[in-house]
């Protein structure tokens, strides 16, 4: 069994043999949650694939939300891009120095969500790159603005209103990418003021089980991700919406189910940090 949208992942090699093409524009979108205590932004000037630009998703965001790294505008996205050097015309490879590339995978997403198709998730992120003993580079990059046009195409987007809406309705599968503690509320959050559980309805399938952790944190094989996602209760050939705690490891199914062949399934921006911190919203849990 083959992907049926292969693009959406490139290999090493194939950077390798592209690296410094006029059309081709790499992307560190590297992030880590408050309490790594690691700061992505100084990991990528010290060290990063040769000719790449950092997309930092907490800059690249709705800046007066007090939620984190919530989707910008159109207007804001579209600047964002231009400063970095990335025109309508790029093929955007994007990836993170985290094992899973979720951060890369969000990037991934958010391209598609304002209309720029053509992208693609280095699969098996930097640490694969570094493997192959591959060169990295702390140069500042040179940044030649270029134009580009970003429209949101809301249908890959879901709001708190439209997850209540669907608990009540049952219309779309909605997927919870976090761990099965977080899930089923025997851990607690990792962000203060956040409730454990999780949405009514939803199905657990953690995002660590769409990849090979024994291999950099490769995606899997399509049989691989086939059987992950049936035996997860999901049904693909119906609507999709993909959560987790910030929006970033939502990413990761909706690429698996991008690449075999089914590309419209959402990301619930919000996730559980709207969700589990607000007072009008029901909560499950297992615990």
């Amino acid at each position: 069994m083959e992907y049926t949208h292969p693009e959406a992942l490139v290999s090493t090699e194939w950077l390798a043999e592209n690296l410094g093409a006029s059309d081709i524009a790499i992307v560190d979108a590297s992030f880590h949650m408050p309490a790594a205590n690691r700061n992505a932004k100084e990991e990528f000037a010290d060290s990063h694939i040769p000719g790449a630009v950092f997309f930092d998703i907490d800059d690249i965001c709705d800046s007066e939300s007090d939620l984190p790294h919530m989707v910008p505008s159109a207007a804001k996205f579209s600047s964002r891009m231009r400063s970095l050097g990335i025109g309508s015309e790029h093929h955007v490879i994007a990836y993170d120095i985290n094992g899973g590339c979720a951060a890369a995978m969000r990037a991934w997403w958010m391209l598609r969500l304002f209309g720029h198709d053509r992208v693609s998730v280095l699969n098996g992120g930097l640490e694969k790159w570094l493997a192959g003993g591959r060169d990295v580079e702390n140069k500042v990059p040179e940044i030649v603005e270029k134009h580009f046009f970003a429209k949101l195409d809301d249908s890959l987007l879901r709001t708190v209103d439209q997850i209540k809406a669907n608990v009540e309705s049952g219309a779309e599968q909605l997927i919870d990418a976090r761990s099965a503690g977080r899930f089923d509320g025997s851990e607690p959050d990792p962000r203060p003021n956040v409730k454990p559980g999780h949405i009514p309805g939803s199905l657990n399938l953690p995002f660590q089980e769409l990849l090979n952790t024994t291999h950099y944190m490769m995606m899997r094989p399509a049989n691989e991700l086939q059987a992950v996602i049936e035996t997860a209760g999901i049904d693909p050939e119906k609507s999709v919406i993909s959560s987790c705690g910030s929006g970033v490891t939502a990413a990761p199914l909706v690429m698996a189910l991008y690449l075999l062949g089914f590309t419209r399934a959402a990301i619930y921006d919000g996730s559980w940090s709207e969700w589990g911190s607000r007072d009008d919203t029901s909560i499950e849990t297992r615990a």
